[in-house]
């Protein structure tokens, strides 16, 4: 036994190096490697696995990727059922002398009856569900401002999820990348892909995928940790093409807003690609990063209000609003707008209108605290696009659930129709629009200040929208 134990500690300190991907330019490791690889195929696969039995699952990992004989051993039912039960089997833990008796027997008919690398995945799936029920009471703790849960970017950073985009070329070519840079904001994160040459031509691009990938947190050094992949943006770019708005562009780069949420940064007269950015909002983010599938998002429970045959206007009143405008380094203006509600005499052209912010009102007038640029990064360069930031809004209801929530880059364009006796400077629009609705701000530059004014906010909702959400039939 102890023999086995040395002989399993001795293997482990040789193949680490080559597991960790450590060994160009190491011919000695290298060589103790392919010793031990040789010495371990001429054993037979009992004592092979019995020596495996004394690794922790991070070793057995790392031993994993070594070499296709030890994938397989690594693998073993038997082995990952005995991990399992002494990590998670709390109530039903088995002496040492019975987990040998377990080994010797190549465990129980129900262990060996599942398939190669079922307690394996088993193990990995219960431990990210176990520290998914660790932080799941974090996400409980709603932002009395955004009606959103607070704690939304530390639950993600330590659950270890990430982003990858995969690219998808017209000829069917795919390639998967990592995450260049992310940040996150107050309802929101903006992540990024760099191309540094690995993009296809914008042209040629079929489509675009996000998905959340959550890694288990393992003792594996340079090796890519267990994951699993749950599909958050699918964008067919074929159906696209002739719809994409320029959102601007500098000296280097234009901005293409193939639908909200997502913008590519394309190098001036070139077809290749900069940069992808997609901007994600808070709302139900750690689900849609860690609860999908590869292939199907995650889907939201639907919860409908109580219904109010009573209220004439039920559905019309008590919505919040709380709006965010930033760029990719800093906050521009935030603002909370309470008790929104819209008459039924005023609902015009299918929608219903919400001000939160009236022309007509001075003291409700907003000053920014930037200007509207949304700075990029691509590698050693770098520049700025400007009359452009990020919106960042949500629309509660009169239970204080998000009712609408968005996310997306948006343009500023000139006024001129525009006049106002109140102020004396350039009128400017950020209009944005979707299927659920519309959102009109109207900004003026005030010279003298060097800053912009916020002073119309109108957010418009569809009534069919309205009518879904709470069963009536405006």
């Amino acid at each position: 036994m102890q023999l086995l134990s040395s002989l399993s500690r001795a293997f482990v300190s040789f193949t680490e190096p080559h597991a960790e991907q450590h060994v160009a330019g190491n011919h000695w490791c290298h060589f103790l490697v392919v010793m031990c690889n040789y010495l371990f195929r001429r054993l037979p696969p009992a004592i092979l696995i019995r020596i495996l039995s004394y690794l922790d699952a991070s070793t057995l990992l790392s031993i994993s990727h070594v070499s296709k004989l030890l994938y397989q051993l690594a693998n073993d039912n038997v082995l990952w059922n005995k991990i399992y039960i002494a990590e998670f089997g709390r109530n039903e833990k088995l002496k040492p002398q019975r987990m040998d008796e377990l080994l010797l027997k190549m465990a129980t008919a129900e262990v060996k009856d599942h398939a190669v690398g079922y307690w394996k995945r088993l193990y990995f799936r219960t431990a990210a569900e176990c520290d998914m029920n660790k932080w799941k009471r974090h996400l409980g703790l709603i932002s009395c401002h955004t009606g959103l849960p607070s704690q939304t970017e530390r639950v993600l950073r330590n659950l270890h999820v990430t982003w990858e985009l995969t690219v998808s070329d017209r000829s069917g070519h795919e390639n998967t990348h990592e995450l260049s840079w992310a940040r996150f904001s107050e309802s929101c994160v903006t992540l990024c892909w760099t191309g540094g040459g690995c993009l296809p031509n914008y042209q040629r691009i079929s489509t675009l995928q996000v998905h959340g990938v959550r890694r288990i947190a393992l003792n594996c050094p340079g090796l890519k940790k267990p994951g699993w992949r749950s599909l958050v943006v699918k964008l067919d770019m074929q159906t696209l093409t002739k719809s994409v708005q320029v959102l601007g562009q500098d000296r280097l780069v234009e901005l293409k807003l193939p639908q909200p949420g997502v913008s590519i940064g394309v190098w001036r007269d070139q077809c290749s690609v900069a940069f992808v950015m997609f901007t994600l909002h808070f709302h139900r983010l750690v689900e849609r990063s860690i609860q999908g599938s590869p292939v199907c998002p995650y889907v939201e429970p639907t919860v409908r209000p109580p219904f109010d045959d009573i209220d004439p206007e039920y559905g019309l009143h008590g919505y919040r609003l709380h709006l965010v405008l930033h760029d990719t380094v800093c906050e521009i203006m935030s603002g909370s707008f309470p008790q929104l509600f819209c008459r039924r005499t005023q609902i015009c052209d299918g929608l219903i209108q919400l001000t939160a912010i009236r022309r007509t009102d001075l003291s409700q007038h907003t000053p920014l605290s930037g200007s509207i640029t949304l700075p990029w990064m691509c590698e050693a360069l770098q520049g700025a696009v400007k009359n452009c930031c990020i919106m960042s809004m949500t629309l509660l209801d009169e239970f204080k659930k998000p009712f609408w929530s968005v996310c997306s880059p948006v343009s500023m364009t000139p006024e001129k129709t525009s006049t106002s006796y109140d102020y004396d400077g350039e009128h400017f629009l950020i209009h944005y629009e979707d299927t659920d609705g519309q959102v009109k701000m109207k900004l003026i530059w005030m010279e003298e200040k060097q800053k912009f004014f916020l002073v119309s906010l109108v957010v418009y909702v569809t009534v069919c929208k309205v009518n879904k959400h709470f069963s009536r039939d405006y």
